[in-house]
């Protein structure tokens, strides 16, 4: 089973084949997406990129575009002070499915 770590929005993922993950938000123009992997797993063997692994792409399609995640809630409150201020968030992403590492 291969395995490889992408890099995408600023940060890592370990992703295999059928594997559904949501990353930041893509813009997307089709329905296919590729990324250049840092790493790949296959089996026993190991191939480290510097910066990428050469002559790999990991191919995905985007399941869903445009998914909310949970809201993140920051509060700011002073005691005795009369000061109460809540901010709210919620991040985009977009869920793609691994179709193949080759």
């Amino acid at each position: 089973m291969k395995k490889a770590v992408i890099a995408t929005g600023g940060k890592q993922y370990l992703v295999q084949e059928g594997e559904t993950v949501e990353v930041e938000l893509l813009h997307a123009d089709g329905k296919k997406v590729s990324f250049e992997p840092l790493l790949v797993i296959d089996g026993d063997d190991v191939a480290v990129g510097a910066p990428s692994v050469v002559k790999v792409k990991v191919n995905a399609e985007v399941v869903e575009e445009d998914v909310k995640a949970d809201k993140v809630t920051a509060i700011r409150y002073k005691a005795k002070k009369r000061v109460h201020k809540v901010h709210g968030h919620r991040q985009h992403h977009t869920a793609i499915k691994i179709t193949t590492i080759a």
